[in-house]
């Protein structure tokens, strides 16, 4: 076995952009964001978290009770974030279908019943000079955390985006690092 420490990754910062459904696609792990993408700004010291569920069921042979083949009846692919900078898109990000706008000396934002929105997201994710770069053609914020109103802490947005397959590609992980080997 050889073990190479140069090969180790960390996510030392990065950002994430939404854009409506009509947005272009990123073409390489550090090409510019294509128009139409908003910046959601700062986003916790948690990071961003790929997730993946996925609910199995094993089939088991009469001979020996061994497991001969596991079936994937759902799958579920998600990226998870804090958003701690309250901005415009941000906040229309979170109240999913309401609307904002400028008023004299801010903004205002109706908050509406949830409706379903679908964006694109693009998460970069950068080690130095190394890139790493994942596009979610088709996402909806499917689950919010609560937003906490407190003197010691930041008024923070937790969401969930549910990635949907397109032509059978949930999501298109870009890397100008042979290390990641993402293609």
């Amino acid at each position: 076995m050889t073990l190479d420490a140069q090969k180790v990754r960390v996510a030392v910062t990065g950002a994430v952009y939404a854009g409506p459904t009509s947005s272009t696609a990123p073409t390489s792990a550090v090409s510019a964001v294509p128009a139409g993408y908003n910046d959601l700004g700062y986003i916790s010291e948690d990071g961003v978290t790929e997730a993946y569920d996925e609910d199995v069921q094993d089939i088991q042979a009469w001979q020996g009770g061994a497991i001969v083949r596991t079936l994937i009846s759902s799958s579920k692919a998600s990226l998870s974030f804090t958003m701690i900078e309250s901005k415009a898109s941000t906040l229309e990000l979170y109240h999913k279908g309401s609307t904002m706008e400028a008023v004299s000396g801010g903004y205002k934002i109706d908050v509406k019943l949830p409706n379903v929105v679908r964006k694109k997201f693009i998460l970069d994710v950068l080690d130095g000079s190394t890139h790493l770069r994942i596009y979610v053609p088709d996402g909806e914020v499917t689950e919010r955390g609560e937003i906490t109103y407190i003197n010691d802490e930041t008024i923070s947005y937790n969401v969930t985006i549910t990635c949907y397959p397109v032509a059978d590609v949930v999501m298109t992980k870009y890397s100008d690092d042979a290390y990641w080997g993402y293609s």
